[in-house]
């Protein structure tokens, strides 16, 4: 596929359609992989994607118990009053 360098202000960029956008998940930020001989455009991810099924999984598998007591036994209560 070819495309025009257009001019935005003082600096010049490329129009991706909304098809293209959608197809390959481009939201707000692009990823540019710079290789020798051409420029790799990537999505960003969002920080937390994947997550949830991360979770389910790690539950399902039993994994998801905590490592240390969230209440020690030397614990002072009263201090806290």
């Amino acid at each position: 596929m070819k495309t025009k360098i257009i001019q935005i202000g003082n600096s010049k960029g490329l129009r991706l359609s909304k098809t293209i956008l959608e197809k390959y998940d481009f939201k707000d930020k692009v990823e540019l992989v710079f290789k020798s001989d051409h420029i790799l455009l990537k999505p960003v991810p969002s920080p937390r994607e994947g997550w949830v099924k991360q979770f389910e999984k790690m539950h399902e598998l039993g994994d998801d118990k905590l490592m240390i007591n969230d209440v020690f036994e030397e614990e002072e209560f009263e201090e806290w009053k």
